[in-house]
């Protein structure tokens, strides 16, 4: 995939993953996503959800999770198409990479389990640490040693907005495999927060 190319993915993501879903699928009436309100921050019950020992926060985590995600491939991606990028930060990049992937398989698996649909576009609602397509696409259009900078700076924001994310599935989630992947992300994210932090420190000395 070429760094044009990229652009044109990194803007479709972020436009369709800055959102974040003010309703998920009913499958108990049939009723599409009506059944999943919250308006006033207080989620009604998914029977589909229910029905499968999962509730509105399990839903709502994969069904966020799923686009943040995807934005962090899409970043990963364009480090890894630019030449000359700090083997430490392509190194980091790669296994970003290799980790979300499947997780975004899983999260997949559990909305389909649920009976839940992804997330979609849905105004007004803006997850922590998502980038703008303004920033996606000046990541793209960087030279090595800026896309590093960028990346790092981009990724640590992005990894923090997912670790809340995550806390508040532990906190609020029912399904355990939900509950313990969320913990994975924690674990993991909070680990390379820590690298990221290091590496944009030597790029700045």
């Amino acid at each position: 995939m070429n760094k044009h190319t990229l652009t044109k993915v990194g803007i479709g993501l972020t436009l369709g993953s800055t959102l974040v879903l003010a309703g998920c699928a009913d499958a108990g009436d049939g009723g599409g996503a009506d059944g999943h309100d919250m308006g006033d921050g207080s989620p009604s019950q998914d029977a589909g959800a229910d029905a499968t020992g999962a509730n509105d926060a399990d839903v709502v985590f994969a069904q966020m999770m799923i686009p943040h995600h995807e934005q962090a491939l899409v970043m990963s991606r364009i480090v890894l198409g630019t030449e000359g990028v700090d083997p430490a930060v392509v190194d980091l990049a790669t296994r970003i990479e290799g980790a979300q992937e499947p997780e975004i398989a899983t999260m997949e698996g559990f909305l389909e389990e649920w009976g839940a649909e992804p997330m979609g576009d849905h105004s007004g609602h803006e997850m922590d640490g998502m980038l703008s397509d303004e920033e996606i696409q000046a990541l793209e259009a960087a030279d090595a040693t800026t896309v590093s900078r960028l990346f790092l700076e981009g990724m640590i924001a992005h990894h923090e907005g997912a670790v809340d994310m995550a806390k508040a599935e532990i906190a609020d989630g029912e399904n355990a495999e939900a509950r313990a992947l969320a913990q994975e992300i924690i674990d993991a994210q909070e680990q390379e927060i820590q690298e990221m932090q290091d590496l944009l420190a030597a790029l700045r000395q």
